[in-house]
């Protein structure tokens, strides 16, 4: 007995045909593939830098380069012209704010790159400072929210065409902060207020906090700024930031 033999028509053998190398089964042949997504990265701790890139390969975009501090990267990107940057919020040397002063000084060189920060905790301070400018194409998530593939995926694409992501926990800090007025201040203007309230005068302040008396000022100035109180010539504003601590 002979074996059935069904014929093929040639068509549907050309279907069956493996792709060329390289090319998915919904890549027309003479279409170029899409560009990947460049991105930088500052992060000092070496082990989540490695996987950082190595998530982000995964993801499907470019680690062009990853640097352990700001200050290398803003050496670096006007070479690289990347498309987005990754910061940790929190790096050399004072382990401060080092990653949201490179995100302002990156914008101001180059204004369309996204950029994302990650941080191991929710600062809103910063979050607010680089939101006031308007601007999208910007992202803040905590570092425990990356580990997750799909996620760290979608922020990055978001970001890098001009939204706007933020960490769960940023959003709900940020709408606390509506409603109380103080917690915008750092821990030291909220000392300083306390200070003004107890009637104190800017040498006073400086003497009980030991620090110098242009520090004190500088303070005072940050807290009318944050309370959103004007100079009006008056002493006003003093009595009315510690109304407002009272009030608290």
């Amino acid at each position: 007995m002979t074996a059935l033999r069904t014929a093929v028509h040639p068509e549907v053998s050309r279907l069956r045909a493996p792709y060329p190398e390289g090319m998915s089964s919904l890549q027309h042949p003479h279409q170029a593939p899409s560009p990947r997504l460049r991105l930088v990265l500052a992060e000092d701790s070496v082990l989540l830098r490695e996987g950082l890139v190595r998530l982000f390969a995964e993801a499907g975009f470019d680690t062009v380069a990853a640097y352990g501090d700001a200050d290398t990267l803003l050496a670096e990107v006007d070479r690289l012209r990347p498309d987005l940057a990754v910061l940790d919020v929190r790096m050399p040397p004072t382990f401060r704010d080092e990653g949201v002063r490179a995100a302002i000084e990156l914008r101001r060189r180059q204004p369309g790159i996204g950029i994302l920060l990650l941080s191991q905790y929710v600062e809103g301070t910063y979050v607010q400072e680089l939101l006031a400018s308007g601007e999208g194409g910007l992202g803040y998530l905590l570092k425990d929210r990356v580990a997750s593939l799909d996620e760290l995926q979608d922020a990055v694409s978001r970001v890098s065409a001009g939204g706007t992501v933020l960490d769960p926990q940023v959003v709900r800090e940020l709408l606390a902060r509506r409603s109380n007025p103080l917690a915008a201040l750092t821990p030291r203007e909220r000392d300083v207020l306390g200070l003004m309230a107890e009637g104190r005068t800017n040498v006073g302040i400086a003497e009980r906090l030991v620090i110098g008396v242009g520090a004190v000022e500088k303070n005072v100035t940050a807290i009318f700024q944050k309370l959103g109180l004007d100079d009006t010539g008056s002493d006003h504003r003093r009595v009315l930031a510690v109304l407002a601590f009272l009030q608290a």
